[in-house]
């Protein structure tokens, strides 16, 4: 059974009506303006060519056809960029990925455009493209110059280390395989006004590329997010191209238009997570603990740059994960290839770093023929300030790592479960068990200071009752669920009072983008910001309808409002809203928030970027089939630090979420390009996620009890990213029941932990037992 404790906060999502029935609206789901055009592109065949010669001299003779938008059509800028402005919106002149749009046709049906796109010619001078991480090395391709952080002297301790490794990893990517793929509808007017309706995680970002490709001031354009299909960072910045194109499109011809990404579409020509390679050297001691750690580490930004910095200044963050390691030096560099620009993707870098740690940490406990967990505990943060601090310099004042680490393996019965376990392999030649346990801490805020901030807007009507806005996107996680509950609570009325309303940039304006879990965060404060002002104003209005001589502290509950000495005189909430209106109160405010203490310096790679850690720890157990290497996830036990929990269910269900997804990019969604550049893996059916099947019956979730968080929304801590990483728990666990089928001191296992993976893993641990 999963914990559900604080049962009267596990509200159901508020959309899951409407989720299940079909009413939910999303972008796309909108009733048609009239005049709506639809877009379609034309995609490159080449990873890299020069762009000579488009021929569109046929498409008038197609019924329907409209336009088409090339780089010659743009007012304003042509990039979409958002860091560094290097991501142009059409190519002019150099193709950069194979599947880059070069021309979009517009067309009064979606038919009508495909047909047009499809008669459309284009020349090019095919070159030689950059496809993987080593050949960009080779050819110093690269996006910037490296980021170093360094603690302690590398150099002569990893030389008088007892034992030294040297070894390499190679991390893949993922794609995120939201449901609902990339979509925009903008609709304009006469005065050169835009309405956009987009499927973005920052409505504000998509506001500002969209004015500058259109070359207009941003209070000409209003954005608006109803809800998304599911986001996990691939609609953080790469949602802003789709938009721009289709405000292109409505610039050009002065009717609505929309841009819908088909399946394959948006896999070919979207972003993914960064595929990384790390180099590394790490010293240690016969106890297995690590004393020195030298590491290179690359990611793949694929042709633009898009995000890639901060998620490498992330992973470079979040490679210690649990573990105190005195002296550490890690290069971190973004390389440029001809592949899509890779992007967010939940735990933004943190899952890369933490996957090459718990790697070493592996790689050591072999080597001395320890138990990995026990090397794990060995090396975890603890005790003193100096233990205690990261190799960035931040201390970790509330270390819960223990914590939750010793609540797993009681709860899971990890001790008896091993015994168990060596007991079966024993007895099996063809079937290994392998049973892990690994932990998680990590960083919540924007290492980004300036994006620590979220605004509300509150509007109370005469009725009594309520509208609801704040900065925040709703992708399905149950942010909105999350920020009624704290309204609610914070104004001290039924919840059913409220309707909260899509995501404007009319309404809340320079939001930041909902991400590193930092939704409820943000905007939860904010909201209860705009909930103390107008409970201020009205406690004035309701102290003299309860003839108060002296100004009290009132009491706001369940919508009714009394002075906590006198508890049984008390007037209703919407008494007093309409009194303080005819006082000429104002019943409506803004509310604002901004994360305080925090601050980094990246030229000397030290500060506190973030304002609080999330830590969890997960048992996993598999079973392997040696003849045909699938493995099955037999059971998991999750303890998770939350705080306390806003919605224990809501909480639950991103953890489980979470932990799935993050066992799909390490064991099965492989993505594959060809020697040419071209993805291989772009429909459902040569790409796999994890579906019910890969979910064991026996999955254990529970919340971390006690453990409010000072400083926080009501307690609560982030929940979005921190549970992707507890999935690393079974890649470690695969690799325990693989080294079950031999005699090693190492387990080399592939990324992701495809059958073939396994296959070759296997063989090669057996290989060593033929040899010795």
């Amino acid at each position: 059974m999963k914990d559900n404790n604080n049962n009267n906060k596990s509200k159901p999502h508020e959309s899951a009506v409407g989720h299940v029935t079909g009413k939910a609206i999303y972008t796309d789901d909108q009733r048609l303006p009239h005049g709506m055009l639809y877009l379609w592109p034309v995609l490159s065949p080449y990873a890299k060519a020069k762009l000579l010669k488009i021929d569109s001299s046929n498409l008038d003779n197609i019924l329907g056809f409209v336009t088409i938008l090339t780089a010659n059509d743009i007012k304003g800028n042509n990039n979409t960029g958002t860091i560094k402005h290097d991501e142009v919106l059409l190519p002019a002149d150099e193709i950069n990925y194979w599947g880059q749009p070069v021309v979009w046709v517009v067309a009064e049906t979606e038919n009508a455009a495909q047909k047009a796109a499809e008669t459309i010619k284009i020349d090019y001078e095919v070159l030689t493209p950059i496809l993987t991480i080593k050949d960009a090395i080779k050819n110093n391709s690269v996006h910037a110059d490296k980021n170093i952080m360094r603690r302690g002297n590398i150099t002569n301790v990893l030389q008088e280390s007892e034992f030294i490794l040297t070894g390499e990893i190679e991390i893949s990517g993922q794609d995120h395989f939201y449901l609902e793929t990339q979509v925009s509808w903008v609709i304009p007017n006469m005065e050169d006004h835009y309405q956009v309706y987009a499927s973005t995680q920052h409505p504000s970002e998509t506001q500002a590329i969209i004015s500058e490709v259109l070359s207009i001031p941003r209070n000409q354009i209003v954005v608006t997010c109803l809800r998304m299909g599911g986001g996990f960072g691939g609609k953080e910045t790469q949602a802003n191209p789709t938009a721009a194109i289709a405000a292109l499109a409505a610039q050009k011809t002065g009717r609505p238009a929309r841009v819908r990404l088909k399946r394959d579409q948006d896999m070919i020509t979207t972003g993914k997570r960064h595929p990384f390679l790390c180099q590394y050297q790490v010293g240690f001691n016969s106890e297995g603990q690590l004393l020195a750690l030298d590491i290179d580490l690359y990611s793949d930004g694929g042709w633009s740059a898009d995000l890639s910095f901060p998620i490498l200044q992330r992973a470079m963050f979040h490679l210690d994960n649990c573990y105190y390691i005195p002296n550490l030096e890690i290069r971190g560099q973004v390389v440029k290839t001809n592949k899509v620009s890779n992007t967010a993707f939940r735990g933004f870098g943190g899952p890369q770093g933490m996957v090459i740690i718990e790697e070493i940490i592996d790689r050591i406990a072999r080597q001395l023929g320890l138990p990995a967990e026990l090397v794990r505990e060995r090396n975890f943060y603890h005790g003193e300030a100096e233990t205690n601090t990261t190799h960035y310099g931040q201390e970790i004042f509330d270390n819960r790592i223990l914590r939750v680490w010793e609540e797993v393996k009681l709860k899971s019965n990890f001790a008896q479960r091993k015994i168990e376990i060596a007991q079966f392999n024993q007895n099996n030649n063809y079937q290994k068990r392998g049973l892990a346990i690994t932990s998680v801490k990590f960083g919540i805020s924007f290492t980004k200071t300036e994006y620590n901030q979220g605004g509300a807007l509150i509007l109370i009507y005469l009725d009594g009752s309520i509208q609801l806005n704040h900065g925040g996107t709703e992708m399905g996680q149950g942010l909105q669920t999350k920020m009624l509950q704290v309204a609610s609570q914070s104004l001290g009325v039924n919840i059913e009072r409220f309707r909260i309303m899509p995501t404007s940039t009319d309404k809340v304006p320079n939001t930041s983008a909902t991400a590193a879990s930092s939704g409820s965060d943000l905007n939860g404060q904010a909201i209860k910001n705009a909930c103390k002002i107008l409970k201020k104003r009205l406690s004035k209005v309701a102290a003299k309808l309860l003839n108060l001589d002296e100004p009290q502290e009132l009491i706001f509950d369940q919508d009714w409002i009394y002075c906590q000495t006198y508890p049984s005189q008390k007037i209703e909430f919407n008494q007093v809203v309409k009194q303080a209106y005819n006082q000429r109160v104002s019943l409506s405010t803004t509310g604002y928030y901004r994360t305080p203490n925090i601050y980094y310096d990246p030229k000397i790679g030290k500060g506190r970027p973030f304002y609080y850690y999330a830590y969890g720890a997960a048992v996993s157990e598999v079973e392997i089939d040696g003849l045909t290497g699938t493995f099955k996830l037999r059971q998991v036990d999750i303890v998770h630090d939350v705080g306390e929990s806003l919605n224990p269910l809501i909480d639950i269900g991103q953890i489980e979420g979470g932990f799935v997804q993050g066992m799909g990019w390490l064991t099965m969604e492989e993505l594959i390009w060809d020697e040419l550049g071209k993805l291989k893996t772009f429909a459902p059916s040569t790409y796999k996620i994890p579906t019910i099947k890969e979910v064991p019956k026996n999955f254990q979730v529970h919340l971390l009890q006690r453990a409010a968080q000072d400083g926080v929304i009501y307690g609560s801590k982030a929940v979005g990213e921190p549970p992707f990483m507890l999935a690393i728990s079974v890649r470690e666990a695969i690799k325990e029941a693989i080294a079950a089928f031999g005699k090693t001191d190492s387990v080399f296992l592939a990324s992701p932990a495809t059958p073939e993976a396994i296959l070759n893993a296997i063989e090669q641990v057996q290989l060593k037992l033929v040899d010795s």
